[in-house]
């Protein structure tokens, strides 16, 4: 990267700095105003940011910033406390994501007919996971209750983990359907892909429970003992989460699985360090997902508005709207939630950074038949998602508390009943 370049990046991450707390109250989002930037300031644009897509820095940024994500994204969830709690991030998860992928699937299947059935799930499994920092107020306003703000702040953290094996195993069999041969040196056959299905499935999350048992034991041992400071405390967040994730893919295992489960694992056996994994969630995690953003923008969105089409449109449409919202009304279907929240819930569940690097994934690493054309889809899904629920994240969530308040004392409020709260990714912006 030239010096050009690195300097407009370093300028736009301060500039956006010094007013992120006026902006916080208002329908700009930080991912918003870096997808713009990187619109405005890349090849299409201004031409001031020059990156291949190709090149090593888009590829090393997507990994370590999925990898830090999924990591930490799933340190933030007790399963202990799920588990006492079950209720509607269970229902959103356990049979929300399964029909919305489902969903996603037959409506591709319908409008790509090119694509076949397992392009078609690739594309439904990509765009199933949800991303809460794209909408920081739904799940983080005090106003809004707790119990909805951690269905969704769960729901986001777990769901890109459960999508990513899903992804992996259509990619594996739109391959073999396709004839298209190699998937990850596992050879053309049936065969050759279940058994590296297999590795990948197997290896990944043996890779990362390992890593996060021991790795949390050795940290919170050393940092009682004073022996470990409160920053390399938090270096060893990112250090555990690439430990698991190069370890995995050493041994043949997915090292994006792995780093998942590393994250899960160390935030439930060794819940007491986690406070720093936290800590560097909300800023050099943050950093890295802005950038990620910005590099998106730049790089990312210009060649997929170049091809994009009537159908593209419809389906992103289609995909943030009814794909999304359907599943989410049967899964709380018996909840005695309000009507009001069930469409609350329907509607913010934002596509956002997971898409995208599940996306390049599949891109770059994959023979998928109309690998393209899926990536274009994905990229102009996340897109509007982008700009639709950042718009809207702000005013939705103080619309919706105010609508909930007024029924506040009424007996069987839902919406109301007491939960445990759980970190969220992205802190109340405002404090």
């Amino acid at each position: 990267m030239e010096p050009a370049q690195l300097l407009i990046i370093a300028a736009a991450v301060l500039a956006f700095g010094v007013i992120s707390k006026r902006l916080a109250r208002s329908v700009l989002t930080p991912p918003m105003v870096f997808v713009a930037l990187g619109i405005v300031m890349g090849p299409g644009g201004l031409g001031w940011l020059r990156l291949d897509a190709d090149g090593a820095v888009l590829h090393t940024l997507a990994e370590v910033t999925l990898v830090v994500v999924l990591f930490t994204d799933a340190a933030r969830i007790d399963l202990r406390v799920l588990r006492r709690e079950l209720g509607l991030p269970v229902r959103l998860l356990g049979i929300g994501m399964p029909l919305t992928i489902l969903a996603g699937a037959v409506l591709a299947a319908l409008l790509f007919d090119e694509i076949g059935i397992w392009g078609a799930a690739v594309l439904a499994a990509i765009l199933a996971p949800t991303d809460a920092a794209l909408g920081q107020a739904v799940v983080s306003s005090p106003k809004v209750p707790l119990r909805i703000r951690q269905a969704l702040n769960v729901e986001s953290g777990l769901n890109d983990g459960i999508a990513l094996p899903f992804v992996m195993l259509f990619a594996a069999l739109a391959v073999a359907a396709g004839g298209a041969g190699d998937v990850g040196g596992a050879g053309g056959s049936a065969g050759g892909w279940a058994a590296y299905w297999l590795r990948q499935g197997t290896f990944g999350p043996l890779a990362g429970i390992a890593v996060g048992f021991a790795g949390g034991r050795v940290v919170g041992w050393c940092s009682r003992r004073g022996w470990m400071s409160h920053n390399f405390q938090q270096l060893a967040g990112l250090a555990l989460a690439l430990v698991a994730f190069t370890g995995a893919e050493l041994i043949g295992g997915n090292g994006l699985i792995a780093a998942f489960c590393a994250g899960l694992t160390i935030g439930n056996t060794s819940r007491g360090v986690c406070r720093c994994l936290y800590d560097f969630a909300e800023t050099e995690g943050q950093l890295l997902v802005l950038l990620a953003f910005l590099l998106f923008g730049s790089i990312l969105v210009w060649p997929a508005l170049e091809h994009v089409s009537p159908v593209t449109i419809l389906y992103a449409v289609l995909s943030l709207t009814v794909v999304r919202a359907v599943p989410v009304a049967i899964s709380l279907a018996g909840t005695r939630v309000k009507p009001i929240t069930t469409a609350y819930l329907g509607w913010f569940g934002p596509r956002g950074l997971a898409s995208v690097l599940f996306g390049l994934i599949i891109l770059e690493q994959t023979n998928v038949p109309h690998r393209e054309a899926l990536f274009g889809v994905v990229i102009v899904t996340v897109l509007m998602s982008v700009v639709a629920h950042g718009a809207t994240a702000y005013p939705g969530a103080g619309w919706y508390a105010a609508h909930l308040e007024r029924h506040r004392d009424r007996p069987g409020v839902e919406e109301h009943a007491p939960v445990t709260e759980m970190p969220v990714r992205v802190p109340d912006p405002g404090e």
